[in-house]
């Protein structure tokens, strides 16, 4: 009975395995600095291409990254990217650089 559970053991641990590797982002742009002053107008606003567009426009970041209630995210500090916290209602509740 054992010999019989050990195979099926090694293939329901080996197919639980993902040959998907995790996004690396892009390096930090020499240069380019987010700046989260004067970023009001966001808070509130729904996640969109328009306000994606708007959030770079007005920090100069490089990237824009959407944060969730819970969501696990990398602890690098990026001094090109605008990170925009989402509330529970989906809406912009705070917008930081890093």
């Amino acid at each position: 009975m054992i010999r019989l559970a050990l195979p099926l053991i090694a293939l329901a641990a080996t197919g639980c395995k993902s040959d998907a590797r995790p996004e690396t982002p892009p390096p930090a742009v020499p240069g380019v600095e987010c700046n989260s002053n004067g970023l009001e107008s966001l808070i509130g606003r729904a996640q969109s291409r328009e306000t994606t567009a708007e959030a770079k426009r007005l920090s100069g970041a490089k990237l824009v990254r959407y944060l969730t209630p819970g969501m696990m995210v990398t602890m690098e500090f990026r001094p090109d990217r605008l990170n925009l916290h989402l509330g529970t209602d989906g809406k912009i509740g705070s917008a930081r650089c890093g």
